[in-house]
């Protein structure tokens, strides 16, 4: 055996040396891997069914937004009929309330005028 041989085995023994350490944090590094692997497989299965459960839940509120919608509508007529009612009321029945309330203030006012005047000769 020459010098270049055992330089040779050396050279050999520290590669292998070498290829174990870095063996070790290879496989550790595998073993992290497959840990997520795992951890993203469950999260992936836990997840299915929370998005059926609020494509469920989205739907269901949808439907009810329908619903509150016509009745919003329909509360929206409603409020409108009643505003024409009142309306119409207020041109049918107030127009002649304000006229007789006019005549009757000015037969009061004629009375009172006519007492005060009258009460006023009776004086002389």
């Amino acid at each position: 055996m020459t010098g270049g041989d055992i330089a040779g085995l050396i050279a050999a023994g520290v590669f292998a040396l070498l290829v174990l350490l870095l063996a070790v944090p290879i496989l550790k590094l595998g073993r992290v891997f497959d840990e997520v692997r795992t951890s993203i497989r469950s999260l992936s299965d836990g997840a299915t069914p929370l998005m059926d459960e609020v494509t469920a839940t989205v739907s269901t509120t949808n439907q009810q937004l329908k619903k509150v919608d016509g009745i919003t509508a329909n509360v929206s007529d409603a409020s409108a009929n009643i505003s024409a009612l009142s309306s119409l009321v207020a041109a049918t029945v107030g127009s002649p309330l304000i006229k007789v309330a006019a005549f009757s203030y000015g037969v009061r006012s004629a009375f009172s005028n006519r007492r005060k005047s009258s009460s006023g000769r009776r004086s002389r």
